[in-house]
């Protein structure tokens, strides 16, 4: 009877599909699309990721960048100066419509830096993006 009463409490857990179970949140989806677009350096597939009126914010040096169009252009030069920059998350937080990432940087000259990310992500599309930190890793 115990057994019989465990099955009818968990069983419906059960049947959900692992696929449904698996699905990232919207906002990490496309906060991992534009990472893998960047690490492929497909330049419209990253942009596609962002609002037409994104603000970029770069705490390092106190830059701010407004607007798809010219991300565009600071970008596709990066990706060809830099042929082997990547990215990976090292610690991802999803938090409403905010993510968090720890990233590592690699491929660029002064070897490979850590780094913080803040998304912020509407309507499936990031529209703001901080930067804070960049500590070289030895």
């Amino acid at each position: 009877m115990r057994l019989l009463c465990c099955l009818l409490v968990f069983l419906p857990m059960l049947n959900a599909s692992p696929a449904a179970q698996l699905q990232p949140s919207p906002v990490a989806a496309v906060v991992q699309r534009q990472l893998d677009a960047y690490n492929a350096q497909d330049i419209e597939a990253f942009v596609a990721c962002y609002a037409a009126d994104v603000i970029i914010v770069r705490e390092e040096d106190g830059s701010t960048q407004v607007g798809r169009e010219g991300m565009r252009e600071r970008y596709a030069a990066m990706f060809k100066r830099y042929p082997a920059n990547r990215a990976t998350s090292l610690q991802r937080i999803i938090v409403g419509d905010f993510a968090v990432d720890e990233e590592r940087i690699d491929g660029r000259n002064g070897g490979p830096f850590r780094t913080i990310a803040v998304y912020k992500v509407k309507d499936g599309l990031i529209t703001h993006v901080r930067f804070m930190g960049r500590e070289p890793i030895r």
